[in-house]
């Protein structure tokens, strides 16, 4: 990440907006935005495989859920933050991985600019690619601030997006079985 280009950006942007950069209350804002961008969009280091490669084995095929995985990433379109909650289930295929592991798959492509339905279908894919289950389904709901404070204006609008792959695509059977698992507490 070249943390040089950002706070010239930064710089660029406050004078953009009439701000002085040079204010004392924005003296070091280049820098903490430099650094705050190599935490929020981090991912960009990161490989999902390197995540998903501690594996387990099992002698089950029963569904593996993790659900309500916060998340918080930033829009493509105006790098406004989006944030929710994501859930993630797969039907093992003789092995499992570590459940922070699901965590930090998702985590991995929160931490980019993105597009929900893009996260949502790369945490999928992913899983698939590296633990070759026998399916998976990834549920994720998220309220964006692109939407919430700018633009059309409207607090609380909630964006769900789905992705199946695998035997979850042929059988409603499972896809019905992950919504309930969702609604259990």
């Amino acid at each position: 990440m070249d943390k040089e280009k950002i706070k010239e950006g930064v710089r660029l942007i406050l004078e953009g907006i009439g701000e002085d950069p040079s204010r004392e209350g924005l003296i070091e804002t280049p820098d903490r935005i430099a650094r705050m961008y190599e935490e929020i969009a981090g991912g960009y280091m990161e490989r999902a495989s390197e995540h998903l490669r501690k594996r387990f084995s099992v002698f089950s095929d029963d569904m593996v859920l993790e659900k309500e995985i916060p998340f918080y990433s930033l829009c493509e379109h105006h790098m406004l933050p989006f944030f929710g909650t994501a859930a993630v289930a797969y039907i093992p295929n003789g092995e499992v991985v570590g459940l922070s592991k699901i965590a930090r798959t998702v985590e991995v492509y929160a931490r980019r600019l993105q597009i929900q339905e893009r996260m949502t279908a790369q945490v999928a894919d992913s899983i698939m690619a590296e633990l070759h289950p026998l399916g998976v389904m990834v549920m994720e709901e998220a309220e964006h601030l692109c939407m919430t404070m700018r633009g059309i204006k409207k607090p609380g609008t909630k964006t769900v997006t789905v992705a199946t792959r695998g035997c979850f695509c042929d059988h409603p059977e499972l896809q019905a079985q992950f919504y309930r698992m969702l609604e259990h507490r």
